[in-house]
């Protein structure tokens, strides 16, 4: 099976907010789809499912015509998309039988899932009686109640406690070992190299960055130094010529042009009896490479 996106394009009056955006899911897993605030990861999420026309593009399903009534598909979105004044059940129920469930079916997977998000003293209760990271729970519940072979998510970990992120994190990897297609969106750089294998950067619509994270790491090469000392050891970065990319109150980053330096900064650290914790090597973080791609634009 496999997911694939075809020049998609979207427009507001003369803004281009999506511009022949293309990408495939040809096997099952997460793929992320990045971007900053405005960069056109919602819209194109919405065109994928239909909520809103495009403006050309194509979306199919194992070559043929996607839509959510031929695939089977869950959707978290990231805003709050539960009614405040209704049961849980009803509601839940309600999604489930939208989605081609009988009620009796639809009843057997809300009460697996909320026993299995830890929220079954919600059962019956309104969805304004719970706190948002709750309601977030009830909303992953009708993207997942229907057992879908495509979820996309939108913000999946958002304003969840580290608890409930952790809890939320089990769950996508169960999807995952059952071999659903997933498009993850999200800012949390961590959450999408924890999960996704292939992404996707786009900057005011356009494709800036695609492929495999691993080769786009691969390609970088190791030029983030990450030293960590019982003492201040900026003196000897700048005697070593060395550029600090970010520091906190424990380590320090730096940007690394060749081996010679580090092994420069390595010896001059060790000549002064400099208590040293950690100096390790390594390619850039997907943070880091998200920085370098739209930081600046």
């Amino acid at each position: 099976m496999a997911l694939t996106v075809t020049n998609l394009n979207k427009n507001y009056g003369e803004n281009k907010v999506v511009d022949n955006l293309s990408f495939s899911i040809d096997k099952p897993g997460v793929f992320g789809l990045l971007g900053t605030n405005g960069a056109g990861k919602t819209t194109t999420i919405r065109m994928i499912l239909g909520m809103i026309n495009k403006d050309g593009g194509t979306v199919t399903w194992n070559g043929e015509k996607y839509t959510p009534n031929t695939v089977s598909t869950g959707y978290l979105a990231e805003e709050r998309g539960i009614y405040a004044k209704f049961s849980i059940i009803d509601q839940l129920v309600y999604f489930g039988e939208l989605k081609g469930m009988s009620k009796a079916d639809a009843i057997k997977s809300i009460d697996y899932w909320l026993e299995r998000l830890e929220a079954t003293e919600y059962k019956n209760k309104k969805a304004d009686q719970l706190s948002k990271g709750n309601q977030q729970k009830i909303q992953f519940i009708a993207a997942l109640i229907s057992n879908p072979s495509l979820l996309i998510l939108d913000e999946p970990l958002s304003g969840l406690d580290p608890v409930n992120t952790d809890l939320f994190k089990e769950v996508i990897k169960e999807q995952i070992s059952k071999g659903k297609y997933i498009i993850m969106s999200s800012h949390q750089m961590n959450t999408i190299e924890e999960f996704c294998e292939n992404l996707l950067i786009l900057n005011k619509g356009k494709t800036i960055l695609q492929g495999n994270l691993k080769e786009i790491k691969k390609g970088y090469g190791r030029n983030r130094l990450l030293v960590k000392c019982d003492e201040d050891i900026k003196h000897l970065i700048k005697e070593c010529n060395m550029e600090i990319e970010s520091e906190n109150a424990e380590e320090i980053n730096l940007m690394v042009k060749s081996q010679e330096e580090v092994n420069r900064l390595l010896k001059r650290i060790t000549d002064e009896n400099i208590s040293l914790v950690k100096f390790e090597l390594r390619e850039p973080s997907l943070h880091e490479i998200f920085i370098e791609k739209v930081g600046g634009q």
